[in-house]
């Protein structure tokens, strides 16, 4: 090996190893700081592509499990709606039976019963969700399906449509235009009216346990789903921690080496003075 001055190679070789060194002993100072494997495309152009449209669907499956409690919470202020509104017709039915009799005073007990009328209407035209104008068993939003997105794709089998009964007096057929106990035999008119509107009342009840049922497998599928599609994304993304950091510290040792390597070289030069000295 001939000994020159104006050209250290060796030195220049040692440089570009520590360079190198250096450069991935950054990478793996960042992968242990962050905790990620892929912190860029050019880590893993690939699995990085993957991991986000992952981290995208877990975002989305995150709302959508949400949007699926938010369907639950309506479906209960509905189904209380509906319980006490059957409370009121077992009431109404009471006073329909005490009538039918023709014994009793007919004025208080149509008193009563016309308030009870209108007070089915009154929940049924009050009992809303979040929205002023949405009305869950009366008006608007009655007889019309509200769509809950309940997955992370738009489709039809993302989605959830649920469809409440109208339960106002007149809907259930128990007005005060439709039915009176003004006497015996419009008392025992009523009586088959009101057991018709209790019978819809608890098919109406029925349908809101379907939902609630439904909407709870929504959740837990959900749930699931979340837990596999996190779990996949952390495979790719996430950084081995154990290997990372003995990786780490062979980088580190590699360094320590390479600088102590390229000091060495850079005084190969000097050998030529004593050449110049003798």
């Amino acid at each position: 090996m001939g000994l020159r001055i104006n050209t250290n190679v060796e030195a220049i070789n040692v440089h570009k190893s520590l360079v190198k060194t250096s450069r991935n002993l950054a990478d793996s100072m960042r992968k242990l700081s962050s905790g990620y494997r892929i912190t860029s495309a050019k880590d893993d152009a690939s699995g990085f592509a993957v991991s986000n449209t992952l981290k995208a669907n877990i975002a989305s499956l995150k709302v959508a499990h949400q949007n699926a409690s938010e369907a639950q919470s309506m479906l209960q202020i509905a189904d209380g709606a509906y319980n006490k509104i059957y409370d009121i017709l077992v009431r109404m039915k009471e006073l329909a039976t005490q009538a039918a009799s023709g014994q009793t005073d007919q004025t208080q007990l149509t008193t009563e019963f016309q308030r009870l009328q209108a007070e089915i209407t009154r929940i049924a035209n009050s009992t809303k969700y979040y929205r002023t104008d949405q009305l869950l068993i009366g008006g608007t939003f009655a007889n019309n399906p509200l769509t809950f997105q309940i997955g992370q794709t738009n489709g039809a089998d993302f989605q959830l449509g649920i469809l409440l009964a109208t339960a106002t007096a007149e809907a259930l057929g128990v007005g005060s235009g439709t039915i009176n106990i003004n006497d015996a035999t419009n008392a025992r008119s009523a009586m088959d009216a009101i057991d018709t509107a209790i019978s819809s009342i608890n098919q109406y009840m029925s349908n809101v346990g379907a939902y609630q049922n439904r909407l709870q497998y929504t959740m837990e599928n959900l749930e699931v789903s979340i837990e596999n599609f996190s779990s996949s994304e952390s495979t790719i993304r996430d950084v081995d921690m154990a290997y990372e950091a003995t990786n780490f510290t062979k980088l580190q040792i590699l360094q320590q080496s390479g600088i102590a390597m390229l000091a060495q070289a850079n005084m190969a030069p000097q050998q030529v003075l004593r050449l110049l000295q003798g």
